[in-house]
């Protein structure tokens, strides 16, 4: 048993050094994005399904309460959070459009959207992207392999080297915090 606790941890840890020397640059790029679209009054729209759902509502809940530094709250919406909205909409209109009528509803041209998909093709997920890239909003993805076309459609994007779910959202869950403590010290020393 403990062979398998050493190997399991020491893939994650060897993502998260892939991802530190090969995408610092793409997570530097998001933080950009995300502090620019905060100095303009604007809000993150953050969505995903299974643990990228709960990665969503994570993220959303450090911005808007904090992650380190006491400071105001910064707007974001997690599109999962709002069980009564979701389930009228899958009802409605399919889980398909569970995200983009949402995304519909909030977007302004100053936010920024991000989607995260393990897998990089959750169809609900690409449909609102693809609509607020239609919007000329910017666009983030968190993704795992293969990433498409969730890549495809992200100004800016984080692919996992991974197709192991766990591992991914892991890698995800990391990145996310580095963006938290990072964008709150642009803002906020």
């Amino acid at each position: 048993m403990k062979d398998l606790v050493i190997s399991y941890l020491e893939k994650s840890a060897a993502l998260k050094k892939d991802v530190a020397e090969n995408q610092a640059e793409v997570v530097s790029s998001m933080i950009d994005v995300i502090t620019s679209c905060y100095r303009k009054k604007g809000k993150v729209l953050v969505m995903g399904n299974g643990g990228s759902a709960s990665d969503a509502q994570h993220f959303a809940a450090e911005l808007v309460g904090r992650f380190c530094l006491e400071r105001e709250a910064l707007p974001a919406i997690a599109l999962t959070a709002n069980t009564s909205t979701m389930t009228a909409i899958a009802n409605d209109y399919g889980y398909e459009d569970v995200f983009v009528r949402q995304v519909q509803a909030y977007l302004e041209d100053k936010d920024v959207v991000l989607g995260i998909s393990t897998s990089g093709s959750s169809k609900n997920v690409i449909k609102a992207l693809t609509f607020a890239k239609d919007r000329g909003v910017p666009v983030l993805g968190l993704t795992g392999l293969p990433g498409d076309p969730l890549c495809s459609l992200s100004d800016h994007a984080l692919r996992v080297p991974s197709v192991h779910t766990s591992l991914v959202q892991e890698v995800h869950i990391a990145v996310l915090h580095i963006i938290c403590k990072v964008v709150e010290e642009n803002l906020f020393r």
